[in-house]
């Protein structure tokens, strides 16, 4: 599969009064054509951060540091002229941000917002834009687009203005899509709908998308592969089902076992993940989970960890498959029961 989207080396940093805060630290992510990945950890991990700087949406104090590639179907972002950028962002890669009230103008109706897009990238009448627009709208589930095509954000509900979103997003067919944890806001319900629309206009549209997320059950249905991220790096990734059904690192693990389980009868006990991420102006030596693991081994707090490839695709940071490291049963088989020790402490 040839790759849409190429990046290497990614490092983001926010220089504060405090310091530098090192956001993204070394980020190698690819899609492939028509790919759906997802990218999914802990609010303030560095995902969102990952997604924009796709865009080039990074502004001061925020940086892309020198070093960083994103290729993107075979053209350097980082090296695009301001005609290229405008071309490139809404045309051929968009976004979807988390809180749609917030992107869309309160000032505009959400016709208009929509027709902006499609008179740029499309060079198209006012009248045919107008024309595409209550399509659009229709396309993605709004009931009498003829008549909120005129409307104001603030006239719609949560759900919809996420559907005006993703037109506005679709309008001119993007080659890749990136939706920042586009159904946080929303309940299950509508979640569940907006998943569906995205995975229709996918296939309409032969769009790629980049899911940024922190709840897994979201990712489920969607995602081809999928990225595991913390404190500014990727500690695993592999396919759907290597990280569901074979998760290798702790942190994937405590992330699986955080989400409620469906298949369980009467009241259960929430898992959460003990500690709190480390500092990113000054970022540990080591692992950076090595504070909340409880695998974790004097190693792992001095060095960071090798990276090690289960095959397929599946490859994963840490110290726990070292061949001098102890064996822990359910890491090496995750299908094994829960381990009653834990190691290196």
């Amino acid at each position: 599969m040839d790759n849409l989207l190429e990046i290497k080396g990614l490092r983001v940093s926010y220089h504060t009064y405090q310091g530098e805060v090192q956001s993204v630290r070394g980020v190698d992510l690819e899609i492939g054509q028509e790919e759906s990945v997802a990218l999914v950890g802990e609010s303030g991990c560095g995902k969102s951060v990952t997604g924009k700087s796709i865009l080039r949406l990074i502004q001061a104090p925020g940086e892309i540091l020198p070093g960083s590639q994103i290729t993107f179907d075979g053209r350097d972002v980082l090296s695009l002229s301001k005609k290229e950028l405008r071309a490139y962002r809404g045309g051929q890669a968009s976004i979807i941000f988390q809180d749609a009230l917030a992107a869309l103008n309160p000032t505009m109706t959400v016709g208009r917002q929509i027709m902006e897009n499609l008179l740029y990238h499309r060079k198209i009448g006012k009248r045919e834009a107008r024309a595409e627009a209550i399509r659009l709208l229709g396309e993605v589930g709004i009931p009498n687009p003829e008549k909120r095509v005129d409307q104001y954000p603030h006239e719609f509900s949560g759900g919809m203005r996420q559907r005006v979103m993703i037109a506005i997003a679709f309008a001119c067919q993007p080659q890749l899509l990136i939706a920042d944890e586009p159904t946080t806001a929303l309940d299950v319900t509508i979640q569940a709908q907006i998943i569906k629309l995205l995975k229709q206009l996918q296939r309409e549209n032969h769009t790629s998308i980049l899911m940024i997320t922190h709840d897994l059950g979201v990712v489920a249905s969607i995602a081809q592969r999928i990225f595991v991220m913390y404190s500014g790096v990727i500690v695993e990734r592999g396919s759907s089902d290597d990280i569901f059904y074979r998760p290798r690192h702790p942190y994937t693990r405590a992330l699986l076992q955080a989400v409620p389980r469906m298949d369980q009868e009467g009241k259960q006990e929430l898992n959460s993940i003990e500690g709190t991420p480390p500092d990113l102006i000054a970022p540990p030596e080591g692992c950076p989970f090595a504070s909340r693991c409880k695998y974790a081994m004097p190693v792992c707090a001095r060095l960071a960890p090798e990276v090690t490839d289960f095959g397929g695709g599946h490859r994963c940071a840490c110290w726990l498959y070292h061949e001098m490291a102890p064996r822990v049963a359910e890491l090496n088989d995750p299908d094994a029961a829960p381990a009653g020790e834990e190691v290196g402490q």
